[in-house]
């Protein structure tokens, strides 16, 4: 067994990435300008963003076909890694100190990751038809409670986040081996079901900001795919028990990375809503000094009288003009 598939499966991986950092930022920015998901459905930057997304997904089914689930579904934390620079890049900011050392966190937690997860085979077992429809009843059930909970954008950004891991999921049973049956069409609906539930409700926590939601976004994906896949399809790490004390490491770095990735794209935030605050004040015409008891001299140009013939008696008592 060679380690090409694995090799090919980092490099759709990363493609995949640039492309769902991309649409994060266009998402982001659309949320930010229009009032409503209908008026998000009107301009054609978030139709860009979802022609992205779906590059995105379809790469990343591909990578599924060689590569594990521990494997690939952690990558797409690069994602952040890569967005946070673009939407610097996007709105005129510099990109922080505290930004790249999150980035350089996440890049040695999901280096550290792929150590430990890459065997160098692809995969071979999927879900059953059982096991599928019990991971997509428990997926929405929890989607519907983070949604209907209504707590913020944090909360549309879990829910996105299992929906997409579950999506993914799925999407591997289509990838590897799939057979013509009623199983194979029902996992299809499924995968995109979960697929554009998971894009409606990033774009739903993304008009809180780009950075908090799209950190949670990116940690709860992995976390649930890979959950799926060391619980039912037996994946796991190499090298025993150090293997596994490796990826918790790694695993640890990458939430820290992302966790300052994501406090460092809120600063800005916060600090453009104070400033839009006190614009009123700071963009408000100068006041006119009052001097009181301050005469100003004014011309004033008086109308010239009329001349009229003088008429003068030089007899009587009386003379007049």
């Amino acid at each position: 067994m060679t380690a090409s598939p694995v090799l090919l499966a980092v490099a759709l991986s990363l493609i995949s990435a640039v492309c769902y950092a991309t649409a994060a930022v266009v998402q982001e920015r659309t949320a930010a300008a229009t009032p409503g998901m209908r008026g998000a459905l009107a301009r054609g930057a978030w139709w860009g963003s979802v022609a992205l997304n779906a590059g995105g997904a379809l790469l990343h089914v591909v990578a599924l076909r060689y590569g594990p689930l521990t494997l690939v579904q952690p990558l797409g934390a690069l994602s952040l890694v890569l967005a946070v620079p673009l939407g610097s890049l996007a709105t005129g900011r510099r990109t922080s100190g505290t930004q790249w050392r999150g980035v350089a966190y996440t890049l040695v937690g999901l280096s550290t990751l792929l150590l430990v997860t890459a065997t160098g085979g692809a995969p071979h077992d999927t879900l059953g038809t059982a096991e599928v429809l019990a991971v997509a009843l428990f997926a929405a059930g929890a989607v519907a409670v983070l949604v209907s909970a209504g707590t913020g954008g944090l909360a549309f950004a879990a829910a996105s986040g299992i929906a997409s891991g579950v999506g993914s999921t799925l999407s591997q049973k289509l990838a590897v081996g799939p057979t013509v049956s009623w199983g194979t069409a029902l996992v299809g609906v499924l995968t995109v079901g979960f697929a554009v539930g998971g894009l409606l409700l990033s774009q739903q926590a993304y008009r809180s900001g780009l950075g908090g939601p799209l950190a949670l976004l990116t940690l709860v994906n992995p976390v649930t795919a890979s959950a799926i896949g060391i619980a039912l399809l037996g994946e796991g790490f190499q090298y025993g028990g150090t293997g596994t004390l490796l990826a918790l490491a790694g695993a640890a770095a990458a939430v820290y990375g992302v966790t300052l990735l994501s406090r460092a794209q809120e600063a800005p935030s916060t600090s453009g809503a104070s400033s839009t605050s006190s614009a009123p004040r700071t963009l408000r015409a100068p006041r006119t000094p009052h001097t009181p008891n301050r005469t100003v001299p004014v011309a004033v140009v008086a109308p010239r009288p009329s001349l009229t013939p003088a008429t003068v008696e030089l007899t009587g008592p009386a003379r007049s003009l």
